[in-house]
């Protein structure tokens, strides 16, 4: 009669693993069944190990597989983000050279505050426009450059806006008509105080006035902010 020993289980699709031997033996016989019996548990055993390295080397490389597929899709997401076009920033822009030079004209298109203080809240300056094209023109939009700022289309009795920056509010279309030699008023207003502490210092920012068919108008004003 033979007598089954149990020696391993690698995993667990592998049947248990077995080898039999004598119940009674001795002398040569005994050892060569020990070392045959020893040889051929290594062989099984090893195989066992194998399997379940290579399980584990899988699974791992799946997981490595998720992570560079997660930082490969960031990474697209990251450069969509950069290659947006990207609005006006909320400290303003720097205004050089005002356009003036289409159907709709201005008498200033500069205005300087001067230096203002935050504690005595907003400001407000008065741009004066003109119709001085050969016929009717339509204003189609006003926006500013930061959101500190608004702007205001005032004709007689009439009032449309405030308009601010893009960006920070929907900014809607006016389709108001000037007739030749039609005047109006772009109200703007500035709060110094919009951007807290860090908005002292020498300020600039920009009015724009699109019209149809024509140049857009830009209206600029700079101003010294003090706490």
């Amino acid at each position: 009669m033979k007598r089954e020993t149990l020696l391993c289980r690698p995993n667990p699709e592998v049947d248990f693993l077995k080898i039999s031997e004598p119940d009674i033996a001795s002398g040569p016989q005994r050892d060569e069944q020990t070392i045959s019996g020893s040889v051929n548990l290594n062989k099984k055993c090893n195989f066992g190990i194998g399997t379940v390295k290579q399980f584990l080397f899988t699974k791992i490389m799946n997981k490595n597989t998720i992570i560079g597929l997660i930082i490969i899709i960031v990474g697209l997401l990251a450069l969509v983000m950069f290659l947006k076009p990207q609005s006006t920033p909320d400290n303003g822009a720097s205004i050089s050279n005002p356009t003036n030079s289409g159907q709709i004209k201005a008498e200033e298109t500069f205005f300087d505050f001067g230096t203002i203080s935050m504690a005595a809240g907003k400001v407000s300056h008065m741009f004066k426009i003109k119709n001085s094209g050969s016929g009717i023109t339509e204003i189609s939009k006003i926006y500013t450059s930061c959101m500190c700022t608004s702007a205001t289309l005032v004709r007689d009795n009439s009032r449309k806006g405030p308009f601010g920056m893009p960006g920070h509010g929907f900014i809607p279309r006016i389709n108001e008509s000037l007739n030749l030699n039609e005047e109006a008023i772009i109200e703007v207003v500035f709060d110094p105080a919009a951007h807290g502490p860090a908005g002292v210092g020498k300020i600039e920012r920009l009015v724009t006035v699109e019209v149809e068919n024509g140049s857009p108008v830009e209206l600029a004003f700079s101003a010294f902010v003090k706490p």
